[in-house]
């Protein structure tokens, strides 16, 4: 009989072992060919909303009409990572102008709550659901956003293929089901969720008819009085009303003053490509920190899944998540230069810091000078490209469903800091700290590859990781998102708290074990999960061929196609 250290040490063998089942395109990691079209392509998490997509730019849709129509969709049939009670962001390839064009959607934090209430109360730390880490939700006003600049369809064309899906049901696709039973164990506690989303007193279980009746009933709304009617009509004082009732600070006044901001999108170059990401209060620039960082190495020597690898990305990460930590906030609250940071000087300097022999149990911030998410692309025949995120965080949210409305409420306000000085500390009227973000990619500032990856602090090392595994390893569109992930945990965070013992490395299977043992030597401590590892979308424009290529991984329900 095997001792337990050789049982386990076996165990690790079969589970790291091996790059997966062989194709006879000689790919290692993909899961299924792309998708090739001419005239148009959509990418979502869940195949219906990849269809009305699909839907609305054959009826002559805008890829902005079709992200928006799929985001609309994704609040239906996903309700577990998104809704019209969560935020938006965007990055637009707009093929009339030649340019890239940014939206920030996220909401602001209620007006009446200060940092004072928390400590009064003696909260440390801002809680994940209830009333407490509610915040305006964005994303219906970023739809007529985007829709006033580059949409062509009416809202009530875009809006009526979840209206219709709302009211007639649909089936509750396999991995989503599991995240709804799980969230609807901690949110059936607050008044309206289960009148919404546990029919007969349970969540519905995969391939269970579900319909959302109050949700169609809102985006008619929605779709005949336009984005007023959220935010100073009868659904903002349903909200208000609500909020009022169940102890929270959310009120009408705070829906009104809501807006939406268009940003520059920022950049950096990685190796002759143009990688583009939104500035804070999101996380994006991150993603440009790292690429810097690595860089500075020769990647595509050490080899995809080699333990140098692997290495020198976990230090990349610690380093650029310090500075994360410690100066990502509202630009409206803070004199931080975020253009600093993406210094390619700086990030010789930070490089220097990497021991490729050791990991590092913490970092430092850089000095600088003062001055459950779903993910979607698409593209239409001119030539536009859309990468769009949306998110309620955590799954589905704070829990706070207001009455007879369909939807629940973001939690985003639990990632503000309570440390006083902190750029990221609570502010009356403040944007927090947002994890979700798009990204996109161009080549002799022609478009190559709009993509996002899901999945809160996963993000922007999702996004990393498919770069060089495009860029440095030359893999295809959906080998790059099918590749096993690393994801690190334990740095320092936004909120306040602080790394001090190197965190935790986690592996998706298909990594070499000779390779893990290497990088065991390092000093990193190892774990293996099969959550927490994103859920990658893409679309690559082919400029030669004329044609986009699609991919959609195999970690969602999700779906690419075209036409």
């Amino acid at each position: 009989m095997l001792k337990r250290g050789k049982m386990l040490l076996l165990l690790a063998l079969v589970y790291f072992t091996g790059s997966g089942q062989d194709r006879m395109t000689g790919l290692n990691f993909a899961t299924r060919s792309e998708v090739i079209a001419s005239h148009g392509m959509a990418c979502t998490s869940q195949p219906l909303a990849t269809q009305v997509a699909i839907d609305i730019l054959k009826k002559g849709g805008t890829a902005v009409d079709a992200a928006i129509a799929a985001n609309a969709m994704l609040g239906l049939v996903e309700p577990t990572g998104s809704g019209i009670g969560g935020d938006l962001f965007a990055i637009v390839w707009d093929a009339k102008t030649q340019k890239l064009y940014g939206l920030n959607a996220s909401g602001r934090s209620p007006k009446s709550l200060s940092l004072e209430y928390f400590k009064e109360h003696g909260i440390k730390h801002i809680p994940a659901i209830g009333p407490l880490p509610v915040s305006v939700p964005g994303c219906v006003d970023g739809w007529f956003e985007l829709h006033s600049r580059f949409g062509r369809l009416p809202m009530k064309v875009i809006l009526e293929p979840t209206i219709g899906y709302a009211r007639e049901g649909f089936p509750v696709s396999e991995l989503i089901a599991y995240y709804w039973k799980g969230n609807a164990e901690r949110l059936k506690q607050f008044e309206g969720f289960a009148d919404v989303y546990l029919p007969n007193g349970k969540a519905p279980a995969k391939g269970e008819i579900f319909k959302n009746p109050y949700l169609a009933n809102t985006l008619e709304m929605i779709a005949k009085n336009g984005r007023d009617e959220f935010y100073r009509g009868g659904i903002a004082r349903t909200i208000d009303d609500y909020m009022k009732r169940n102890g929270g600070f959310l009120s009408y006044i705070d829906l009104t003053s809501h807006r939406s901001e268009w940003v520059e999108p920022v950049s950096t170059s990685y190796r002759g490509y143009d990688v583009w990401e939104l500035p804070p209060n999101g996380q994006g620039i991150a993603t440009l920190e790292m690429l810097n960082i690595l860089e500075n190495f020769d990647i595509a020597s050490m080899g995809f899944g080699s333990a140098d690898y692997m290495h020198l990305f976990i230090e990349a990460k610690k380093l650029a998540f310090e500075d994360r930590a410690r100066y990502y906030a509202d630009p409206d609250f803070t004199d931080v230069s975020y253009m600093s940071l993406l210094s390619k000087d700086y990030a010789k300097n930070r490089a220097a810091l990497i021991d490729m022999n050791r990991a590092a149990r913490s970092y430092d911030a850089g000095e600088l000078q003062t001055g459950n998410t779903v993910y979607l692309t698409v593209a239409d025949s001119e030539g536009n490209m859309v990468s769009l995120i949306q998110s309620n965080y955590r799954g589905m949210g704070s829990g706070m469903t207001p009455t007879g409305l369909g939807f629940v409420l973001q939690d985003r306000g639990e990632l503000f800091s309570l440390e006083e000085g902190h750029p990221n500390v609570f502010q009356p009227g403040k944007r927090p700290f947002h994890t979700i973000i798009p990204g996109f990619i161009t080549k002799s500032g022609r478009p190559w590859v709009s993509f996002g990856v899901m999945g809160g602090g996963m993000q922007p090392q999702g996004h990393v990781q498919v770069i060089v595994n495009l860029i440095d390893f030359g893999m295809n569109l959906q080998e790059a998102g099918d590749a096993p992930r690393i994801q690190h945990e334990g740095s320092s965070e936004p909120t306040g708290e602080r790394m001090n013992d190197g965190g935790n490395v986690f592996l998706e299977s298909g990594f070499d074990y000779q390779e893990i043992r290497k990088l065991l030597g390092k000093g990193h401590r190892i774990s293996y999960s099969l959550d927490g590892y994103g859920g990658y979308q893409a679309i690559m424009y082919d400029e030669r061929n004329r044609v986009y290529v699609g991919a959609s991984e195999s970690r969602k329900d999700g779906q690419a196609a075209g036409y």
